[in-house]
């Protein structure tokens, strides 16, 4: 099947699910505002052709909303057109609202890029020692912050920075589409994000973020093209949105080893609701860097296909952390290679100075009510030897392979918990026989 038909298969499945879930929504952490002040990227010389460069008109137009602060803030609109772009900050109390057929598209000039300081919860850039390029759309600091319309479209135009990751040839870490830092009061809805250099949407150390109603996209093979990363940031709102990229769809992180222990930031009251998407990698994610901890996740209503791995909690020795009241359910998933997987052996590590006593802590993981078709292997436990994952429960899931002989076990090692209605019946080290049950009456 190509993207749209699944698209539509995936849309009537969540259709269904939404009946059940009586379209319960947490998007109210921040109400829509409406702004009464409006100006459009022309007012500043905004050319929509494609080949102008608009860096200067963008950063006029919000160097405006900036400083005229006009009460209830200001909309800036960016009609139908083409708008090339070096990366440009955003600012408070704004909107960016891009009209149908209505473009900004990252240049793919890397001196266009400026540099910014490392995330002080991972100690260098990501993938290189030093700073990192600075993401097309940037904020610092910010509140009440919309970035909406009738699904324009933000285009990294990121395939020459995948050749130079594959070419080993990138100077410091690539850019993200979207990053906004210590920010609150953050709204994301109604925009086609795709073909970003790295990560989509990264909100780190935010809080109060709501992203519904996107459509994120990239090719299967584009290195790191992470959907949404909420990265130690609270109550964020993830909703109703199809995800197609080259790796996890959606990660939960907090930070990496040593340097998100002493910064000691946190992700908790993550909500993941009503998401449809494909990649290699995984589809709903936490990890692999968690060293500031990872608490109280939600995620269900999920439909997945030709995944590389359906649910997957990753960390590592190094990491610390502590990774807790995770809940995954009624997830449907097809023509994946494995179901799911927690597992402590997983993520690279900073630099040689990390900690190797520091043992993430894992417990109370509860995954129900999973139904996946077309499954290589059904599932992986792999806990670490002196810090064995605990409260692990699954119930009523169901995981069936392609027709045939050959069906790959469950593994499991240094994992306590329980399984109810497991089928094929799991690890050993999973405690009960297949009865009636939920996760809640053992845990």
């Amino acid at each position: 099947m190509n993207r749209w038909v699944l698209c539509i298969v995936s849309t009537l499945l969540l259709m269904n699910w939404s009946a059940v879930a009586e379209w319960e929504t947490c998007s109210g952490i921040v109400p829509m505002q409406y702004r009464y002040d409006k100006i459009s990227i022309l007012d500043f010389g905004g050319v929509g052709d494609g080949k102008t460069l608009n860096t200067k008109a963008f950063r006029e137009a919000i160097f405006r909303i900036e400083h005229l602060k006009r009460r209830g803030g200001t909309l800036l609109y960016i009609p139908p057109g083409v708008y090339l772009t070096g990366p440009f900050n955003l600012t408070s109390r704004m909107t960016l609202y891009l009209a149908g057929g209505a473009v900004i598209k990252a240049t793919q000039d890397p001196s266009q890029w400026p540099l910014v300081d490392p995330l002080p919860s991972y100690g260098r850039g990501r993938e290189r020692p030093g700073g990192r390029y600075m993401s097309l759309l940037h904020g610092n600091g910010l509140h009440d912050v919309i970035i909406t319309g009738e699904n324009g479209t933000i285009d990294g135009q990121g395939d020459v920075w995948w050749n130079m990751w594959r070419q080993r040839t990138l100077q410091y870490t690539r850019p993200h589409l979207v990053e906004l830092m210590n920010s609150r009061g953050i709204i994301f809805s109604n925009v086609i994000f795709k073909n970003s250099p790295f990560w989509n949407i990264h909100p780190v150390y935010c809080s109060n973020v709501v992203i519904r109603h996107v459509t994120i996209l990239a090719p299967a093979d584009s290195p790191n093209t992470d959907g949404i990363d909420p990265d130690s940031s609270s109550n964020v709102c993830i909703e109703d949105s199809y995800i197609s990229v080259g790796d996890d769809l959606i990660a939960v992180k907090s930070g990496w080893d040593q340097y998100g222990i002493a910064y000691g930031r946190s992700s908790h009251g993550i909500t993941i609701r009503r998401i449809t998407g494909s990649s290699p990698f995984a589809g709903i994610a936490v990890g692999s860097e968690t060293s500031g901890g990872v608490v109280d996740v939600l995620a269900e209503h999920i439909s997945l296909f030709n995944m590389g791995v359906g649910i997957h909690i990753k960390t590592n020795i190094g990491r610390g952390g502590m990774i807790r009241n995770i809940t995954v359910s009624n997830v449907y998933m097809e023509n994946t290679r494995m179901g799911i997987k927690i597992a402590g052996d997983v993520g690279d590590h900073p630099d040689g100075n990390f900690n190797p006593n520091a043992l993430p802590i894992v417990k109370g993981i509860k995954i129900k009510d999973v139904w996946g078709e077309k499954v290589l292997q059904a599932g992986l436990i792999r806990g670490i030897k002196n810090s064995p994952f605990s409260g692990i429960c699954l119930s009523n899931i169901n995981l069936h392979g392609n027709p045939g002989p050959r069906k790959l076990p469950w593994k499991c090692s240094d994992v306590r918990g329980a399984a109810i209605q497991v089928s094929p019946w799991p690890c050993s080290e999973l405690t009960s026989s297949q009865q009636t049950g939920a996760c809640s009456t053992y845990f």
